[in-house]
């Protein structure tokens, strides 16, 4: 059993605090402490000897225990080794990488990850899961009102952990249509400007990747709405999900569903295809 000393063990002089001084820190993040702090007692090593094993501060370990700060997949590679763990905390990892998503994005999230198909219209930015690292953290920090450094971390490692999706076995079919604006859109420096377009030309190789882009002379076309997404279940259920300005909303409704569909088959339609796009991104690193 969790005892309050064991659970306050630090570093001296730093005072870590407790699960209770962080009141909206998600439950995955307290399960995979809790099952970490009774894998590490049942091995004989206390927090700085875990810590030493795996390479971890004192207090990187007290915090994943306590539930303040989540694993990263690092870590848990490293205390499964450790401490023998079977398997256990991996299953978890998961779970605890789709908590540091926006609390909106989350029930979306869990379809996602099992999708058999994925299709997106985005016409303002590049999507999320054909994102850098750079470009990502870049919208994060640009967010109203501002996120503090340690949120922008978990939202940026959270959706870099959701491109799994694109390579992942049994592979998804996927599709993507992005705006002409989307690419023009200077996010971040020139630098991560032409990261994110050699990016989009390496995703869009792939065999079951296709990426498109809406060219900004198109005029009048179904998308001028807004992004949507749809998305096929692997038992073959068909969602919607739209977003806007920080609240997300996953639509079930067959007729609304379908609806989205037929829209995103005259946008395919409409955009440039998949040789054309490319080379509309390749002209763009050009020019940089």
């Amino acid at each position: 059993m969790r005892t309050v000393r064991d659970a306050r063990e630090t570093r001296t002089g730093r005072g870590a605090k407790t699960k209770d001084d962080v009141p909206d820190a998600p439950g995955e993040w307290s399960a995979y402490g809790v099952l970490l702090q009774y894998l590490r007692k049942r091995a004989g090593l206390n927090q700085q000897q875990l810590g030493d094993v795996i390479g971890y501060s004192l207090e990187q370990v007290a915090s994943v225990e306590q539930g303040r700060r989540p694993a990263k997949a690092a870590f848990t590679v490293a205390a499964e080794r450790a401490l023998e763990a079977g398997g256990v905390l991996d299953a978890l990892q998961g779970e605890v990488d789709r908590a540091k998503l926006p609390r909106f994005f989350r029930n979306f999230a869990l379809f996602e990850a099992e999708a058999v198909s994925r299709f997106e219209y985005e016409p303002l930015l590049v999507s999320g899961l054909l994102q850098t690292e750079a470009y990502a953290r870049a919208l994060f920090a640009g967010h109203c009102p501002p996120l503090s450094e340690e949120i922008i971390d978990q939202h940026t490692e959270a959706r870099l952990s959701r491109q799994k999706l694109l390579t992942r076995v049994p592979l998804a079919e996927l599709s993507f249509i992005i705006g002409e604006e989307a690419l023009r859109n200077p996010v971040g420096d020139r630098d991560v400007m032409r990261e994110q377009w050699q990016h989009l030309l390496m995703v869009g190789a792939l065999r079951n990747v296709e990426v498109q882009v809406m060219p900004a002379a198109c005029g009048l076309h179904s998308g001028l709405n807004g992004p949507f997404v749809v998305l096929e279940t692997k038992e073959h259920q068909h969602l919607g999900y739209i977003e806007s300005q920080d609240v997300g909303c996953v639509v079930h409704d067959p007729t609304e569903v379908s609806a989205f569909g037929l829209r995103y088959g005259k946008l395919r339609s409409q955009a440039l295809n998949g040789v054309e796009s490319a080379r509309l991104i390749e002209r763009l690193v050009g020019e940089t």
